[in-house]
């Protein structure tokens, strides 16, 4: 198997001559080639805190962004925390410091994700504002600023009903799961309010704050249903984790969906962007994305050989992360990936053909290291998750080192609902299902752009793809990372 993994690497694996942005893009023209026909493209990491995965996916960013058209870049971030990075990236409001900070996961309060949204920022300056690029979070989760939002509307529209926000202010920290209610009184109440911020727009008309406020409202449902879903391991479709895919996937559909020119870059753990499922039978973003759009998404996976990674230890949110040290190992994908092909490299994987006609191994199942943004210490060294390469991924690329990403100093502490997720109170999925608990042997400057808006100069996929006609096929799978 190895010999048969180095000879079809050797043949179709293409070298990264860098990982640095701002470098020449000759290297990623085969990406870019491979990406003409699609809409959405997952960028997959196997840890959260990995400084190359970093840098590699700011550069393809920046490729996707000037040489291929892509219009936005959804990150698994807070969704309500987002718009106002989205503000800044397209009008220069605020700083992005202190924006990145309230992302809502630790895992982006880094230099490294500073340097990108500057990055965006620059790149917009002085476009129009339809060619500007936008940032979105994808996750309900971690809501703070939509609490606030809602209830300034509703103080202002409203006064009368204003003090019904009391009961949602505990989404602006509350975990998935953390609050499970069959009777759903919180998920009620926020559709309540749903219902009242929409009454208003329909009554006086849309307008930006309006808009604004709706947006919010139904940002605070999908967080109160969340919070309110059971966490169990079987509840399959009712659980936490299959929802918030499904809301992950959603949101990135709407951004699709919305706008014929946009083409979307996920950002995300390889768990998330993935073709089939983790856990108990959990259908990843990636499937969602690949059902409702068949060859139009691209899954694209990062992993790495050996180095450090920054993961919290344990599920103790207050911890700090720490450093992580691991080898090549023996079983894992990565290390044959490893021994295959010295340095970094990006193999297409879509184009290997059906499994008759493919290299044996892209249809055999394997071990992939898998890491999340909490670890058990020691143990983590053996958290690995099963994958089939082409079926799970429709891209792979390997980084032979890893280190640990530059995380920004703590915010400066503060009373309001969104310093209180800014200063470090922030919140993770426990990895009940994943890395951190479960460890089994045997099993997420500035440079002009020439863009290619989408629909000019790019092969559409058919329409049909772009329904809900794809594989849609899900595939028993173990345990994956999915935070």
């Amino acid at each position: 198997m190895p010999d048969d993994i180095a000879r079809w690497l050797n043949e179709h694996a293409n070298p990264l001559s860098t990982l640095t942005p701002g470098a020449p893009v000759e290297d990623l023209e085969p990406l870019g080639e491979t990406l003409r026909g699609t809409r959405i493209v997952g960028l997959g990491e196997s840890t959260h805190g990995t400084g190359e995965f970093f840098r590699l996916k700011h550069r393809i960013v920046e490729f996707l962004v000037c040489e291929e058209g892509f219009t936005t870049l959804a990150m698994e971030a807070s969704q309500s925390a987002a718009r106002a990075l989205d503000a800044y990236v397209r009008y220069g409001t605020g700083s992005p410091e202190r924006l990145v900070t309230r992302l809502g996961f630790w895992t982006w309060r880094t230099r490294e994700m500073v340097d990108l949204v500057e990055w965006l920022r620059a790149h917009n300056r002085d476009l129009p504002e339809g060619r500007r690029i936008r940032f979105m979070g994808t996750d309900p989760q971690l809501c703070a600023d939509s609490v606030e939002a809602v209830a300034a509307f509703l103080r202002r529209t409203a006064p009368d009903q204003a003090g019904r926000m009391g009961a949602l202010d505990v989404l602006a920290q509350a975990r998935p799961g953390s609050r499970p209610d069959p009777g759903k009184a919180l998920l009620r109440r926020a559709e309540e309010i749903a219902r009242l911020v929409a009454d208003h727009v329909e009554r006086s008309g849309p307008g930006d704050d309006a808009d604004e406020a709706l947006e919010h409202a139904q940002i605070l449902v999908r967080a109160a249903d969340l919070v309110t879903r059971p966490f169990e391991a079987l509840a399959g479709e009712d659980g936490v984790l299959a929802a918030r895919d499904r809301y992950m996937a959603g949101a990135v559909a709407q951004l699709v969906d919305d706008d014929p020119e946009a083409r979307v870059m996920v950002w995300a753990h390889n768990g998330h962007i993935a073709k089939g499922t983790y856990g108990q039978q959990v259908p990843a973003l990636g499937s969602r994305l690949r059902e409702r759009y068949g060859n139009a998404y691209y899954a694209l996976a990062l992993l790495f050989g050996k180095g450090s990674f920054l993961a919290r230890r344990g599920n103790d949110l207050q911890r700090p992360p720490a450093r992580h040290r691991i080898g090549t190992g023996l079983r894992s994908l990565e290390a044959r990936l490893t021994h295959a092909v010295p340095g970094d490299y990006y193999a297409d994987l879509r184009g290997a053909g059906s499994p008759a006609d493919a290299a044996p191994w892209l249809h055999a199942p394997h071990a992939q290291r898998s890491f999340g943004a909490n670890v058990q210490r020691f143990l983590y060294r053996l958290n690995t998750a099963p994958l089939v390469p082409a079926e799970d991924y429709d891209g792979i690329a390997f980084v032979a080192r890893s280190t640990c990403s530059h995380l920004l100093p703590p915010a400066e502490d503060r009373g309001s609902l969104t310093a209180q997720v800014e200063r470090g109170v922030q919140s993770e999925l426990p990895h009940r299902f994943g890395p951190g608990t479960q460890c089994r042997r045997a099993e997420p400057d500035r440079q002009l752009c020439r863009r290619r808006p989408w629909g000019s100069g790019i092969a559409e996929p058919h329409g049909a793809e772009l329904r809900r006609t794809g594989t849609g096929r899900s595939r028993r799978s173990g345990p994956r990372s999915a935070a």
